[in-house]
Protein backbone atom coordinates (compact mmCIF):
# COMPACT_ATOMS: atom_id res chain seq x y z
CA UNK A 1 0.00 0.00 0.00
CA UNK A 2 1.53 3.39 -0.97
CA UNK A 3 2.22 5.72 1.98
CA UNK A 4 -0.20 8.56 2.65
CA UNK A 5 1.27 11.99 2.37
CA UNK A 6 -0.58 13.54 5.32
CA UNK A 7 1.96 16.29 5.80
CA UNK A 8 1.86 17.35 2.16
CA UNK A 9 -1.96 17.28 2.14
CA UNK A 10 -2.07 19.45 5.28
CA UNK A 11 0.29 22.02 3.87
CA UNK A 12 -1.31 22.15 0.44
CA UNK A 13 -5.01 23.10 0.41
CA UNK A 14 -7.32 21.61 -2.24
CA UNK A 15 -8.24 25.07 -3.50
CA UNK A 16 -4.60 26.00 -4.18
CA UNK A 17 -3.80 27.27 -7.67
CA UNK A 18 -2.62 24.56 -10.04
CA UNK A 19 1.03 24.42 -10.84
CA UNK A 20 3.13 22.33 -13.16
CA UNK A 21 3.75 19.72 -10.46
CA UNK A 22 0.17 19.49 -9.16
CA UNK A 23 -1.03 16.86 -11.70
CA UNK A 24 1.68 14.50 -10.52
CA UNK A 25 0.79 15.01 -6.84
CA UNK A 26 -2.96 14.66 -7.43
CA UNK A 27 -3.14 10.88 -6.71
CA UNK A 28 -1.42 11.45 -3.37
CA UNK A 29 -3.50 14.48 -2.38
CA UNK A 30 -6.96 12.91 -2.76
CA UNK A 31 -7.63 10.16 -0.21
CA UNK A 32 -10.52 8.70 -2.22
CA UNK A 33 -8.33 7.78 -5.17
CA UNK A 34 -5.70 6.32 -2.88
CA UNK A 35 -8.15 4.27 -0.80
CA UNK A 36 -9.81 2.89 -3.97
CA UNK A 37 -6.51 1.63 -5.33
CA UNK A 38 -5.68 0.09 -1.98
CA UNK A 39 -9.05 -1.67 -1.81
CA UNK A 40 -8.56 -3.23 -5.29
CA UNK A 41 -5.16 -4.62 -4.30
CA UNK A 42 -6.48 -6.03 -1.05
CA UNK A 43 -9.37 -7.83 -2.75
CA UNK A 44 -7.34 -9.73 -5.37
CA UNK A 45 -7.79 -13.51 -5.18
CA UNK A 46 -7.73 -16.58 -7.36
CA UNK A 47 -10.72 -17.51 -9.49
CA UNK A 48 -12.76 -20.33 -8.03
CA UNK A 49 -12.77 -23.69 -9.86
CA UNK A 50 -15.69 -24.05 -12.25
CA UNK A 51 -15.92 -27.83 -11.94
CA UNK A 52 -16.70 -28.86 -8.40
CA UNK A 53 -16.16 -32.51 -7.53
CA UNK A 54 -19.41 -34.32 -6.85
CA UNK A 55 -19.25 -36.06 -3.48
CA UNK A 56 -21.76 -38.90 -3.62
CA UNK A 57 -23.33 -40.64 -0.67
CA UNK A 58 -22.91 -37.84 1.88
CA UNK A 59 -26.48 -37.75 3.15
CA UNK A 60 -29.80 -36.48 1.78
CA UNK A 61 -28.84 -32.81 2.08
CA UNK A 62 -25.90 -33.17 -0.31
CA UNK A 63 -28.17 -33.76 -3.29
CA UNK A 64 -26.36 -36.99 -4.18
CA UNK A 65 -27.05 -38.98 -1.02
CA UNK A 66 -28.72 -42.35 -0.48
CA UNK A 67 -28.68 -43.81 -4.01
CA UNK A 68 -25.78 -41.51 -5.10
CA UNK A 69 -27.54 -40.51 -8.32
CA UNK A 70 -28.11 -44.09 -9.53
CA UNK A 71 -31.89 -44.08 -9.11
CA UNK A 72 -34.07 -46.66 -7.41
CA UNK A 73 -33.79 -50.06 -9.11
CA UNK A 74 -32.47 -51.77 -12.15
CA UNK A 75 -29.22 -53.12 -13.52
CA UNK A 76 -27.56 -49.67 -13.64
CA UNK A 77 -28.33 -49.13 -9.94
CA UNK A 78 -26.91 -52.49 -8.85
CA UNK A 79 -23.92 -53.07 -11.12
CA UNK A 80 -22.22 -52.35 -14.42
CA UNK A 81 -23.73 -52.73 -17.87
CA UNK A 82 -21.39 -54.88 -20.00
CA UNK A 83 -20.11 -53.85 -23.41
CA UNK A 84 -20.57 -56.05 -26.46
CA UNK A 85 -18.77 -56.32 -29.79
CA UNK A 86 -21.62 -54.49 -31.54
CA UNK A 87 -22.01 -51.59 -29.13
CA UNK A 88 -23.74 -51.07 -25.81
CA UNK A 89 -25.81 -53.69 -24.02
CA UNK A 90 -29.42 -53.67 -25.23
CA UNK A 91 -31.02 -55.15 -22.14
CA UNK A 92 -30.72 -58.84 -22.92
CA UNK A 93 -32.54 -59.03 -26.27
CA UNK A 94 -30.79 -59.71 -29.54
CA UNK A 95 -28.80 -56.60 -30.57
CA UNK A 96 -30.03 -54.64 -33.57
CA UNK A 97 -26.76 -55.23 -35.38
CA UNK A 98 -27.34 -58.99 -35.22
CA UNK A 99 -30.99 -58.79 -36.29
CA UNK A 100 -30.52 -56.31 -39.15
CA UNK A 101 -26.87 -56.94 -39.96
CA UNK A 102 -23.96 -54.51 -40.25
CA UNK A 103 -23.44 -52.13 -43.13
CA UNK A 104 -20.25 -51.95 -45.12
CA UNK A 105 -17.32 -54.36 -45.20
CA UNK A 106 -13.67 -54.66 -44.22
CA UNK A 107 -11.07 -54.90 -46.97
CA UNK A 108 -8.95 -57.81 -45.83
CA UNK A 109 -6.51 -57.52 -48.73
CA UNK A 110 -5.48 -53.91 -48.09
CA UNK A 111 -1.90 -53.32 -46.98
CA UNK A 112 -1.38 -51.54 -43.67
CA UNK A 113 1.52 -49.28 -44.65
CA UNK A 114 3.12 -46.82 -42.23
CA UNK A 115 3.34 -43.30 -43.74
CA UNK A 116 6.72 -41.58 -43.84
CA UNK A 117 7.06 -37.97 -44.97
CA UNK A 118 10.11 -36.29 -46.44
CA UNK A 119 10.22 -33.51 -43.86
CA UNK A 120 10.58 -36.10 -41.08
CA UNK A 121 13.43 -37.80 -42.95
CA UNK A 122 15.26 -34.47 -43.32
CA UNK A 123 14.66 -33.68 -39.65
CA UNK A 124 16.20 -37.02 -38.62
CA UNK A 125 19.18 -36.34 -40.88
CA UNK A 126 19.70 -32.89 -39.35
CA UNK A 127 19.66 -34.43 -35.87
CA UNK A 128 22.28 -36.98 -36.89
CA UNK A 129 19.96 -39.92 -36.33
CA UNK A 130 20.07 -41.05 -39.98
CA UNK A 131 23.22 -41.37 -42.07
CA UNK A 132 22.56 -40.02 -45.60
CA UNK A 133 25.79 -41.57 -46.92
CA UNK A 134 24.38 -45.10 -46.45
CA UNK A 135 21.19 -46.64 -47.89
CA UNK A 136 18.16 -46.02 -45.69
CA UNK A 137 15.95 -49.09 -45.29
CA UNK A 138 13.19 -50.03 -42.89
CA UNK A 139 15.80 -51.40 -40.50
CA UNK A 140 17.54 -47.99 -40.23
CA UNK A 141 14.18 -46.25 -39.87
CA UNK A 142 13.20 -48.59 -37.05
CA UNK A 143 16.53 -48.41 -35.19
CA UNK A 144 16.56 -44.59 -35.34
CA UNK A 145 12.97 -44.53 -33.99
CA UNK A 146 11.84 -42.61 -37.04
CA UNK A 147 8.98 -45.09 -37.48
CA UNK A 148 7.04 -47.22 -35.03
CA UNK A 149 4.89 -50.29 -35.51
CA UNK A 150 5.80 -51.34 -39.06
CA UNK A 151 3.29 -54.02 -40.12
CA UNK A 152 3.11 -54.43 -43.93
CA UNK A 153 5.72 -51.91 -45.00
CA UNK A 154 6.44 -48.19 -45.38
CA UNK A 155 5.00 -45.72 -47.88
CA UNK A 156 6.96 -42.54 -48.60
CA UNK A 157 4.90 -39.34 -48.91
CA UNK A 158 5.85 -35.82 -49.97
CA UNK A 159 4.73 -33.56 -47.12
CA UNK A 160 6.91 -30.41 -47.12
CA UNK A 161 9.02 -31.85 -49.91
CA UNK A 162 10.84 -28.53 -50.33
CA UNK A 163 12.60 -29.12 -46.99
CA UNK A 164 14.47 -32.13 -48.37
CA UNK A 165 17.89 -30.81 -49.38
CA UNK A 166 20.11 -33.84 -48.71
CA UNK A 167 20.59 -36.46 -51.45
CA UNK A 168 19.65 -39.83 -49.99
CA UNK A 169 19.37 -43.44 -51.11
CA UNK A 170 16.21 -44.92 -49.66
CA UNK A 171 14.39 -48.24 -49.99
CA UNK A 172 10.69 -48.40 -49.03
CA UNK A 173 7.63 -50.47 -49.88
CA UNK A 174 5.84 -47.82 -51.89
CA UNK A 175 6.24 -44.13 -52.72
CA UNK A 176 4.06 -41.39 -54.14
CA UNK A 177 4.88 -39.71 -57.44
CA UNK A 178 5.60 -36.40 -55.71
CA UNK A 179 7.98 -38.07 -53.25
CA UNK A 180 9.89 -39.81 -56.06
CA UNK A 181 10.22 -36.52 -57.94
CA UNK A 182 11.42 -34.64 -54.84
CA UNK A 183 14.10 -37.21 -53.96
CA UNK A 184 15.45 -37.39 -57.50
CA UNK A 185 15.40 -33.59 -57.79
CA UNK A 186 17.62 -33.42 -54.69
CA UNK A 187 20.07 -35.86 -56.32
CA UNK A 188 18.98 -38.97 -54.43
CA UNK A 189 17.85 -42.45 -55.42
CA UNK A 190 14.70 -44.31 -54.44
CA UNK A 191 13.64 -47.93 -54.93
CA UNK A 192 10.49 -49.75 -53.90
CA UNK A 193 10.66 -53.30 -52.55
CA UNK A 194 8.06 -55.89 -51.63
CA UNK A 195 7.92 -56.96 -47.96
CA UNK A 196 5.60 -59.58 -46.58
CA UNK A 197 4.15 -59.18 -43.11
CA UNK A 198 6.02 -62.24 -41.81
CA UNK A 199 9.37 -60.89 -43.05
CA UNK A 200 9.20 -57.51 -41.29
CA UNK A 201 10.04 -58.82 -37.82
CA UNK A 202 13.09 -60.89 -38.92
CA UNK A 203 14.39 -57.86 -40.85
CA UNK A 204 14.19 -55.67 -37.76
CA UNK A 205 15.94 -58.39 -35.72
CA UNK A 206 18.78 -58.67 -38.22
CA UNK A 207 17.88 -62.17 -39.42
CA UNK A 208 17.04 -61.06 -43.00
CA UNK A 209 18.83 -58.55 -45.17
CA UNK A 210 16.28 -55.94 -46.33
CA UNK A 211 17.76 -55.98 -49.87
CA UNK A 212 18.82 -59.59 -50.51
CA UNK A 213 16.12 -61.52 -52.29
CA UNK A 214 15.30 -65.21 -52.38
CA UNK A 215 15.28 -65.18 -56.20
CA UNK A 216 18.81 -63.75 -56.40
CA UNK A 217 21.29 -66.43 -55.38
CA UNK A 218 23.47 -64.81 -52.72
CA UNK A 219 22.93 -61.44 -54.38
CA UNK A 220 20.25 -58.86 -54.88
CA UNK A 221 17.75 -57.85 -57.53
CA UNK A 222 18.32 -54.20 -56.67
CA UNK A 223 20.25 -52.09 -59.12
CA UNK A 224 22.31 -48.91 -58.73
CA UNK A 225 23.51 -47.67 -55.31
CA UNK A 226 21.40 -50.24 -53.48
CA UNK A 227 23.04 -53.21 -55.23
CA UNK A 228 25.66 -54.97 -53.07
CA UNK A 229 29.32 -54.64 -53.98
CA UNK A 230 31.40 -57.63 -55.13
CA UNK A 231 32.92 -57.91 -51.66
CA UNK A 232 29.46 -57.90 -50.13
CA UNK A 233 28.38 -60.64 -52.54
CA UNK A 234 31.27 -62.79 -51.32
CA UNK A 235 30.23 -62.20 -47.75
CA UNK A 236 26.63 -63.03 -48.61
CA UNK A 237 27.88 -66.29 -50.10
CA UNK A 238 28.30 -67.59 -46.56
CA UNK A 239 24.55 -67.62 -46.12
CA UNK A 240 24.33 -69.13 -42.67
CA UNK A 241 27.16 -66.98 -41.30
CA UNK A 242 25.48 -63.64 -42.10
CA UNK A 243 21.73 -63.98 -42.57
CA UNK A 244 20.04 -67.31 -41.87
CA UNK A 245 17.01 -66.41 -44.01
CA UNK A 246 16.34 -64.69 -47.31
CA UNK A 247 13.76 -62.08 -48.18
CA UNK A 248 10.75 -63.48 -50.11
CA UNK A 249 9.72 -62.00 -53.44
CA UNK A 250 6.31 -60.85 -54.58
CA UNK A 251 4.10 -63.72 -55.75
CA UNK A 252 0.68 -62.18 -56.41
CA UNK A 253 -0.05 -60.52 -59.74
CA UNK A 254 -0.97 -57.22 -58.12
CA UNK A 255 2.36 -56.91 -56.32
CA UNK A 256 4.44 -58.15 -59.23
CA UNK A 257 2.90 -55.65 -61.64
CA UNK A 258 3.48 -52.81 -59.18
CA UNK A 259 7.18 -53.58 -58.64
CA UNK A 260 7.74 -54.25 -62.37
CA UNK A 261 6.67 -50.68 -63.18
CA UNK A 262 9.61 -48.25 -63.69
CA UNK A 263 7.37 -45.32 -62.73
CA UNK A 264 7.11 -46.80 -59.24
CA UNK A 265 10.90 -47.40 -59.18
CA UNK A 266 10.19 -51.04 -58.50
CA UNK A 267 13.01 -53.46 -57.78
CA UNK A 268 11.76 -55.76 -60.59
CA UNK A 269 11.72 -53.04 -63.24
CA UNK A 270 14.99 -54.25 -64.78
CA UNK A 271 13.42 -57.64 -65.53
CA UNK A 272 10.96 -56.08 -67.99
CA UNK A 273 12.22 -56.48 -71.54
CA UNK A 274 12.37 -53.57 -73.90
CA UNK A 275 9.03 -52.89 -75.54
CA UNK A 276 7.09 -54.69 -72.83
CA UNK A 277 4.95 -53.25 -70.08
CA UNK A 278 4.77 -54.05 -66.37
CA UNK A 279 1.48 -55.92 -66.76
CA UNK A 280 1.57 -59.72 -66.75
CA UNK A 281 -1.71 -60.04 -68.64
CA UNK A 282 -2.07 -57.12 -71.05
CA UNK A 283 0.45 -56.45 -73.76
CA UNK A 284 2.04 -53.05 -74.15
CA UNK A 285 0.39 -50.84 -76.78
CA UNK A 286 2.22 -50.88 -80.10
CA UNK A 287 3.99 -54.16 -79.44
CA UNK A 288 1.75 -56.23 -81.67
CA UNK A 289 3.29 -57.25 -84.99
CA UNK A 290 1.59 -56.16 -88.19
CA UNK A 291 0.06 -58.98 -90.22
CA UNK A 292 0.51 -58.99 -93.99
CA UNK A 293 -2.66 -58.42 -96.01
CA UNK A 294 -2.29 -61.66 -97.98
CA UNK A 295 -1.84 -63.69 -94.81
CA UNK A 296 -4.88 -62.02 -93.25
CA UNK A 297 -7.02 -62.79 -96.31
CA UNK A 298 -5.87 -66.40 -96.31
CA UNK A 299 -6.71 -66.75 -92.61
CA UNK A 300 -10.18 -65.29 -93.18
CA UNK A 301 -10.82 -67.63 -96.13
CA UNK A 302 -9.69 -70.60 -94.07
CA UNK A 303 -12.02 -69.62 -91.25
CA UNK A 304 -14.96 -69.32 -93.67
CA UNK A 305 -14.36 -72.84 -95.08
CA UNK A 306 -14.51 -74.41 -91.63
CA UNK A 307 -17.73 -76.25 -90.78
CA UNK A 308 -17.50 -75.45 -87.08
Amino acid sequence: MPPRLKLLRALTPLSAPSTSISPFLLPFLHPQTQSRAASILSNLNDNASLNKRIRRGRGPSSGKGKTSGRGQKGQKARGKVPMTAYGRFNGGQTPDEVVHGTRGFVQHFSANLVPLNLDRVQDWIDQGRLDPSRPITIKELHESRCLHGIKDGVKLLARNADKLTTPITILVSRASTAAISAIESAGGTISTRYYSRTSITPILRGLIDPTTSLAASHGSLLQGPLAPSPDARKILGARDAVFPYRLPDATSRKHMEYYRDPEHRGYLAHTVARGQGPSLYFKAPGGRKKVDGKKRAAAVAKAENMLW
